[in-house]
């Protein structure tokens, strides 16, 4: 598995430990996933699919991938007919749900004291719920 991610990630262009996380963790779509099954546990594809609106089933599956190469996700595919294929958090998937939440919180600070300063959230009304189900909402 890491001799993957080596290829994928250009080791050279890498100069601290802090642009290593961002090569793997980096992009719209791998935080959102993370999210997800770090909050919800073990998710489907299809799940994640309708969880994940914006993104397309083949970005989905190339995130995936790429999460599952660097060991962040894993894939157990079960032998029935049809096939059934769950996704999970590892224990490196797991240990990056701290980091996530402050992230989380972050943003939501951020966007409360200057993105939308005193305005009703415009993620609140997209959700109709308050914001912080989801990095997704």
């Amino acid at each position: 598995m890491a001799h993957e991610v080596k290829d994928r990630i250009n080791l050279k262009e890498i100069n601290c430990h802090k642009e290593l996380t961002l090569a793997v963790i980096g992009g719209k779509w791998k935080l959102i996933i993370l999210w997800h099954l770090g909050l919800e546990g073990v998710k489907r594809f299809g799940e994640l699919d309708r969880l994940i609106p914006n993104i397309t089933q083949k970005m989905l599956t190339n995130q995936l991938r790429e999460l599952e190469e660097d060991q962040l996700v894993q894939r157990v595919v079960y032998p029935e007919v049809p096939p059934r294929v769950e996704y999970s958090l590892t224990p490196y998937g797991q240990s990056l749900m701290p980091i996530l939440n402050l992230m989380y919180d972050w943003g939501k600070q951020y966007g409360e004291t200057v993105v939308w300063k005193g305005e009703v959230n415009s993620l609140e009304m997209k959700s109709g719920k308050r914001a912080g189900s989801s990095l997704s909402s």
